[in-house]
C-alpha cells in the first residue's frame, strides 16, 4: 500500500477543545457552500446555518470565514493530491502534479483562485493561505525533489526551491488568467516535458526509463 507524508491542517487551537463531529459538520458544510457559491459571498451566517450550529460555535475554534474555509479546502484537497513514497521520487512528483491539475481543473481550482483573488486585498486571507495551506504542502514538495536531485541535471549551485517553483507556478498562472484552462494534454504532457528538460527521461506515464 502506498505510504504518504503525513499532513495535518492546523487551525486555531485557543478555548474550548473541538468536538471532532461538529468539527466535520461544519467544514462539509464550509465545502458543500464552496460548490455552491463563490468564497466572497459565503458568510459565517451562511456556513453556522448549513451546519446546524451557531455562529459563535464556529468562532470560538476559528478566527475567520477564511481560516474555516482554508481548513476544509485543505482537508478535502490533501487525500486527492497525495505524494507516494513506494515510488522513484520523479514519478512521485509527476503523479502528485498530474492529480493536482486535475483537481485544479475543477471546481477546487476556482477555489483556489478566489482564495487568492480575495487575498490581494484583504492580507489576513493570504496569510491564513500561506500557513494552513502553501506551506505545508510547498514543503511536502521540496522534500521530494530533494530526493530526486541526484538524477537531476543541475548546476550544483542551483536554488532546488526555484527549480520545483517552476513545475507548480504554470499551475496558478492558468487560475489566475483563467487561460488557457488546465487542459487534459496539459495535465499529460507537461511534467513529463519539464523533467526531460532538467535531463531525466521518462515515459509518458511518469516513469523513469534511464535506470537510475
Amino acid at each position: 500500500m502506498a505510504t504518504q507524508i503525513s499532513e495535518t491542517p492546523r487551525s486555531r487551537t485557543s478555548g474550548r477543545p473541538r468536538s471532532e463531529s461538529v468539527r466535520r459538520v461544519i467544514l462539509s458544510a464550509a465545502m458543500e457552500l464552496l460548490k455552491e457559491e463563490s468564497l466572497q459571498a459565503i458568510t459565517i451566517e451562511a456556513i453556522a446555518r448549513k451546519a446546524g450550529v451557531s455562529k459563535a460555535t464556529i468562532y470560538r475554534w476559528w478566527s475567520s470565514k477564511a481560516s474555516v474555509v482554508i481548513e476544509a479546502f485543505m482537508e478535502h484537497h490533501i487525500i486527492r493530491t497525495p505524494m507516494r513514497h513506494d515510488l522513484h521520487p520523479v514519478t512521485a512528483i509527476v503523479q502528485h502534479w498530474r492529480s493536482l491539475a486535475e483537481h485544479y481543473s475543477g471546481w477546487p481550482g476556482r477555489v483556489v483562485a478566489q482564495i487568492l483573488a480575495e487575498g490581494q486585498s484583504d492580507p489576513d486571507v493570504l496569510r491564513e493561505f500561506r500557513q494552513h495551506f502553501y506551506h505545508n504542502r510547498r514543503a511536502l514538495v521540496a522534500e521530494v525533489f530533494e530526493q530526486a536531485r541526484p538524477v537531476l541535471k543541475l548546476d550544483e549551485h542551483a536554488d532546488l526551491d526555484e527549480i520545483s517553483g517552476m513545475l507548480y507556478a504554470p499551475l496558478y498562472m492558468k487560475l489566475m488568467w483563467g487561460y488557457p484552462p488546465i487542459s487534459a494534454a496539459f495535465i499529460k504532457s507537461f511534467p513529463i516535458t519539464y523533467f526531460r528538460t532538467l535531463g531525466v527521461d521518462l515515459d509518458e506515464d511518469g516513469n523513469v526509463t534511464d535506470g537510475k
